[in-house]
């Protein structure tokens, strides 16, 4: 690697050479290549960690533009894979590492499989069923990782380190029950929040893999509009059912959704049972409103748009009932 390249990050006494050495021989995936991911992502790829994987289910919208700084209108435009378009960008801010997308959706029967076993987990997943399933599985790996979560001003970050911190079970022993927290479709979401918890997590994530991984957990909590910012000492618990009592119920998939209304999006995603590989070329072929970039297949019907990926995981837009989606899903693809 060039010698210039990280030379003020090499000053920082947190880093050093030796530290950098570790950064640059490091692995680390991250989990949604949105806002939060983006931004992440983003700065490993500048501190030069030597892999990344980036993992995201979704297409580019241009909604999408106002926070995730990695895209572009001409992604919007083409409707590209996040996981594809966030490699290109990266590789050019950064063409002296290894960065691999993988367009997939993280559940408990692929998870093994996108995720492996890297040196560091970092979320940006924008549903909590997704994150639970982080936990389970990363503690019962010994995979540290780093939550993220931010909705309208107030952002959230928090390094866990399995075995020596609290966990996400530990903080919460179930996700948030319905209607219980605001959503960004209810109140908004502001880029300023997701991009100082990417900072966040893109600076613990640092800390895990040069060896300075924290004794303790905090749950930092920013509202970068007010500049209220706190921080919240966890423990872990004895009774935890993922770290405590290793029960881990999301990784089995007793609590998982194969369909899930996504935050501020009015979509719903359907998973199928099991993973297979569609023709999306002939799919579109015999549709008379489906039309296939390569990547995705699309199919509009009155209101509803069902965006199709290879792997048989759908998303229709125009609905949050999980019954017409299905029922959508079901006409098109039986």
């Amino acid at each position: 690697m060039s010698g210039d390249r990280y030379s003020r990050q090499v000053l920082f006494s947190g880093i050093g050479e030796a530290g950098q050495r570790k950064i640059g021989a490091a692995h680390a995936v991250i989990v949604g290549c949105g806002a939060i991911g983006g931004a992440s992502a983003e700065r490993l790829a500048r501190a030069g960690v030597g892999r990344l994987t980036l993992i995201d289910r979704d297409f580019i919208e241009l909604s999408n533009l106002q926070r995730q700084s990695l895209f572009t209108e001409e992604d919007a435009r083409q409707r590209m894979p996040k996981a594809v378009a966030a490699q290109r960008r990266l590789r050019q801010i950064n063409s002296e590492i290894v960065i691999e997308p993988r367009v997939g959706d993280v559940t408990a029967r692929t998870i093994g499989r996108l995720v492996g076993r890297p040196d560091v987990v970092v979320d940006g997943a924008d549903n909590f069923e997704t994150r639970f399933l982080l936990n389970d599985y990363c503690v019962r790996e010994g995979v540290p990782w780093v939550y993220g979560g931010a909705v309208a001003g107030e952002g959230r970050a928090m390094a866990i380190v399995p075995g020596r911190t609290a966990c996400l079970r530990c903080a919460m022993e179930e996700p948030p029950a319905a209607g219980r927290l605001a959503t960004c479709d209810q109140v908004g979401i502001l880029g300023a929040a997701t991009g100082a918890v990417g900072a966040l997590q893109s600076a613990a994530a640092l800390r895990i893999l040069t060896g300075d991984a924290p004794a303790e957990s905090r749950l930092i909590i920013l509202d970068v509009w007010t500049g209220e910012a706190r921080s919240v000492a966890l423990s872990r618990r004895a009774d935890c059912a993922a770290c405590g009592k290793r029960e881990f119920a999301f990784l089995n998939g007793a609590a998982m959704l194969a369909s899930t209304v996504l935050c501020g999006r009015n979509m719903v995603q359907i998973t199928p049972a099991t993973e297979t590989k569609l023709d999306l070329q002939a799919l579109a072929a015999k549709s008379k409103e489906g039309t296939c970039n390569g990547f995705l297949l699309t199919v509009k019907e009155g209101d509803l748009e069902m965006t199709v990926f290879p792997d048989g995981r759908a998303l229709i837009r125009g609905t949050q009932d999980e019954a017409a989606a299905r029922a959508m899903y079901a006409r098109v693809l039986g």
